[in-house]
């Protein structure tokens, strides 16, 4: 699976998801793209959106393309507040589908 990880998330996530072709939207010198251009450059080219903005499937009409969005809920960005979800992540990468949303994490 081709999966995208948001500004928000660290390179070093991408390491804890073997199996999946990760990228970061630095890597495709996409940063500061807002989400509706983010999702519609990232759509062609990947099939997941790792993110930690909870937000984004009430601002963007996730409809409209095909890419499916994995929103992480964890304490922070630094990555030993996100190894404890990895195991949620990959559970989720296997079974996300086009334009579906799943939260994980244990965070409201």
């Amino acid at each position: 699976m081709k999966s995208l990880l948001d500004e928000n998330l660290p390179r070093k996530l991408a390491a804890l998801l073997p199996g999946h072709h990760c990228s970061t939207v630095v890597e495709c010198d996409w940063s500061g793209k807002k989400n509706g251009e983010l999702l519609e450059l990232a759509d062609s080219a990947f099939d997941v959106l790792l993110t930690l903005d909870k937000n984004l499937p009430y601002q963007q009409d996730l409809n409209s393309g095909r890419i499916a969005v994995l929103i992480i809920r964890a304490w922070s960005n630094r990555i030993q507040d996100l190894v404890p979800v990895v195991p949620e992540c990959l559970s989720a990468l296997a079974r996300i589908r086009p334009r579906q949303v799943i939260r994980v994490g244990a965070l409201p």
